[in-house]
């Protein structure tokens, strides 16, 4: 597999932006992104994360074969949850079905669990997406449970599944 998960550079702004306008993208993620995504979005994006804190922020750019193929990300939970992290992610379209998802969520699993004291990740992606709970289910995560309408996107109520990975699986 040709994927690896890099820090963003600055340069990645246009690639970014390029896949983020992608509604099929948009329609699977948490709300908060503007559409359209334009360019001065991902340069803001970017800017924020190469900044963040490193023990609480783990963000990285997917690259397939030197391209931006997409987004994933680890976010350190607070209080008695701190050593959870959620993750999310996202890949282009075009990456989709080529184990590109699967990868980088293998591979940020294992950044993790190795560079901090992370004991859990979790992942909540909408029940409809099968493709996306099929990827956590091939890196390692196990399906705790279903929200039931745990969400609303684009005015519709939504099921969330709740995946887990625990360092010692």
């Amino acid at each position: 597999m040709d994927c690896v998960l890099r820090q963003w550079k600055k340069e990645d702004a246009k690639g970014l932006a390029n896949l983020l306008n992608n509604k099929k993208i948009l329609d699977n993620l948490c709300d908060g992104l503007p559409y359209p995504y334009t360019e001065k979005d991902a340069q803001n994006y970017i800017g924020d994360m190469l900044k963040a804190d490193k023990n609480s922020i783990f963000a990285f750019c997917i690259v397939f074969k030197g391209k931006v193929a997409g987004c994933i990300s680890g976010f350190r939970q607070n209080n008695i949850f701190s050593q959870s992290a959620e993750i999310g992610y996202y890949v282009d379209e075009f990456y989709w079905n080529k184990g590109v998802a699967t990868s980088a969520v293998k591979t940020i699993c294992k950044y993790i669990f190795e560079n901090s004291d992370i004991i859990r990740i979790f992942a909540t992606p909408f029940a409809r997406n099968l493709p996306s709970c099929k990827v956590l289910e091939k890196a390692g995560f196990i399906c705790e449970g279903t929200l039931r309408s745990g969400a609303v996107k684009n005015g519709k109520t939504e099921d969330i599944r709740i995946y887990a990975k625990i360092k010692s699986s």
